[in-house]
């Protein structure tokens, strides 16, 4: 991995796919040196971290717009008893 690589917060997400992709692609052709191989995975650990993290945001994101969508329970329709264990 001898070019100018850019960090990784400045890839788009479908940047960072296609590079880890890429990544994978080489380590599994088993045609780099040991040096480039530790390398390439370094890069591809960082950018599965970096993907994994917008997607968590991503996800929670979801989550929150879902929660404002479901109308909140009035009190005819809420449990509001109390249960014991």
């Amino acid at each position: 991995m001898n070019e100018e690589l850019k960090p990784v917060e400045e890839l788009t997400f479908r940047q960072a796919m296609a590079e880890l992709e890429g990544v994978v692609n080489v380590l599994e052709s088993n045609t780099l040196e040991l040096e480039e191989s530790l390398e390439s995975y370094a890069r591809g650990v960082s950018l599965l971290a970096s993907l994994q993290k917008r997607l968590d945001a991503a996800e929670q994101q979801v989550e929150v717009l879902m929660g404002e969508l479901a109308p909140a329970p009035d009190d005819a329709t809420q449990d509001t008893t109390l249960q014991k264990a």
